[in-house]
């Protein structure tokens, strides 16, 4: 996959959205999905005013999943949200 003007893209990337109505949206490259031509990724908007967190104190995601997981609560694979379940 690509960007407008070539240049390859890449899950991280930090990149600017200039959207046919509004603000240009910056934000960073979370998911791609290849071989489509409309709404082929997702951006998780930045702004001045995100956490800025000692990342001491975060965990990865999918290390919360595995624990929730083994803990007995579900995840339903469709929208990844939490059942409680067997």
């Amino acid at each position: 996959m690509h960007y407008k003007n070539g240049r390859e893209a890449k899950i991280g990337d930090k990149v600017v959205l200039f959207p046919t109505y509004g603000a240009p949206v910056i934000g960073i490259l979370y998911d791609a999905v290849a071989g489509v031509n409309f709404c082929n990724g997702k951006l998780a908007p930045i702004s001045p005013i995100d956490p800025c967190p000692n990342l001491r104190e975060c965990l990865h995601y999918d290390d919360v999943k595995a624990a929730v997981i083994a803990s007995g609560v579900v995840f339903d694979n469709k929208d990844e949200t939490a059942k409680e379940g067997s």
